[in-house]
């Protein structure tokens, strides 16, 4: 694995055989969580421990500490694009608004992560291409319906989230209420 590689790439790179797949994904859903609470030099054999293997299987998925952040980026690039498709029957503004949320969750717990990657990597832009994509049609298909303002883009859409997510909030609730009102923002208007 290496920085120079996609997100498609990097996912078709996972173990095939059920037991080593399994590992590989327990190591990256313990990784997700582990590297969200302690930041990005969280210490590998505590997350092998974690996931219930010992640190030759996790070096063997991922020789380097690098390798295991682009895998769990790439993961999580995927979970958010699929995402897409559990919203894609609702009406527009709804599976808009619905991933959008999605999106923030997955914003919010990037920021140790974001750390740690080349923002010009092939795997970064891979990872926001494919996210992009997901999110304009989304916006597109709410726009074409006349209930999202026409003149925004998608890129607006991210740069409003992404300031969402870099603050703290300081009381239970308030980053869903602050999104409700940024999201009444792109609501298009009688």
């Amino acid at each position: 694995m290496s920085s120079t590689d996609s997100v498609p790439g990097l996912l078709s790179k996972r173990p095939q055989r059920a037991d080593a797949r399994r590992n590989y994904e327990t190591l990256i859903a313990v990784a997700r969580d582990t590297l969200a609470t302690e930041g990005i030099s969280a210490s590998l054999e505590e997350i092998a421990r974690k996931a219930g293997v010992g640190i030759g299987t996790l070096y063997r998925h991922f020789p380097t500490r690098q390798d295991l952040l682009e895998a769990v980026f790439a993961d999580d690039v995927d979970s958010l694009v699929r995402s897409a498709e559990d919203v894609v029957d609702l009406p527009p503004w709804e599976a808009l608004s619905t991933w959008l949320y999605h999106f923030v969750d997955y914003l919010g717990t990037k920021r140790a992560l974001a750390q740690a990657l080349n923002f010009d990597s092939d795997l970064y832009q891979s990872g926001r291409a494919s996210v992009h994509a997901v999110g304009g049609q989304l916006l597109s298909r709410a726009q074409d319906a006349g209930v999202a303002r026409p003149e925004v883009t998608f890129d607006d859409v991210l740069r409003l989230l992404a300031g969402l997510t870099m603050v703290t909030f300081v009381e239970e609730g308030q980053r869903e209420r602050v999104l409700d009102m940024a999201l009444d923002g792109l609501r298009a208007q009688p």
